[in-house]
């Protein structure tokens, strides 16, 4: 039985988890489009629902791809699916979310970036008492949604100072929300989720972004680096705790792998840092060719 079925039963007759699932994604994608709409309407610069679309088409991207692959039988697919996902993560962390935020202040950055990550595994680790209650949305998403929020926060306060769109912006975008669109579809589509609630996150940027810059709010730089460090180190949670560890009970490597022997999991072991390496190096091309 799925999860869906145990919390619909639960439910009785209120409205299926799935059904809402999909209701909290799809208000996300319209209040997205009737911020973007108003933003242009107010003379709000073009680069923010532009960046704001951009983001959530990277993410968009990588969802279904996930979704899909989380059918797949092969056991070499969740090694190298969530590998290549989380590498890319984790390098572009480093390489665009970590500067930003030690950009805007050194000392309050860092300890943003510190806060976000233990912030993101202390939710993580109580995260697991919520699973018992009628919650619609997934605390892997609920993350995600948790650190766009606070990019988009400061990029719309910053939004006049923002470069002209550009590849690296681009690239900056694409490195991380679409391998983060991916892992995510694949672990709700494991679970029996709807990957449709990954629009919230997805249009979470241009949520908070968009009104930020109508009201023109101006944060200091303290402020500016402890929000950019929080969702950095929000971020570089979501992309460890994504990164394949081939153990008894992991849901990235096959449930069957831990009772084959050794062999089989020194082999996925393998594969895993390999995958991981490779998500990474693609990362660091990109930067290097665009950048």
């Amino acid at each position: 039985m799925s999860f869906e079925d145990i919390a619909d039963r639960a439910n009785g007759d209120r409205v299926p988890l799935s059904t809402r699932e999909r209701a909290i994604g799809g208000a996300g994608v319209l209040a997205l489009v009737a911020l973007s709409a108003l933003a242009l309407a107010t003379d709000v610069t073009w680069k923010l629902p532009a960046i704001s679309w951009v983001a959530f088409g990277a993410m968009a991207l990588g969802a279904p791809l996930g979704a899909r692959a989380a059918a797949a039988d092969h056991p070499l697919e969740p090694v190298w699916g969530y590998g290549l996902a989380s590498g890319a993560m984790v390098t572009s962390t480093a390489l665009f979310l970590i500067p930003q935020a030690l950009a805007q202040h050194g000392r309050f950055g860092s300890l943003g970036i510190a806060v976000g990550f233990l912030a993101g595994y202390a939710g993580h680790s109580l995260g697991h008492r919520f699973t018992h209650l009628d919650l619609p949305v997934d605390h892997t998403a609920a993350e995600l949604t948790v650190h766009a929020l606070a990019a988009g926060a400061i990029i719309g306060a910053i939004y006049g100072a923002m470069p002209s769109l550009t590849s690296l912006l681009g690239i900056a975008l694409v490195s991380h929300k679409a391998p983060a669109g991916y892992a995510a579809a694949r672990r709700l589509a494991g679970r029996d989720r709807s990957v449709a609630v990954l629009a919230l996150p997805a249009a979470a940027v241009g949520l908070i972004a968009l009104p930020v810059a109508a009201v023109g709010v101006t944060p200091s730089s303290t402020v500016r680096g402890l929000l950019f460090g929080v969702g950095a180190g929000v971020f570089l949670h979501v992309a460890v705790d994504l990164l394949p560890e081939c153990t008894a009970g992991s849901e990235t490597c096959p449930a069957d792998a831990a009772a084959d022997g050794h062999r089989l999991r020194d082999r996925l072991r393998t594969h895993a840092a390999v995958s991981s390496v490779v998500g990474g190096t693609a990362v660091v091309l990109g930067w290097l060719l665009i950048g």
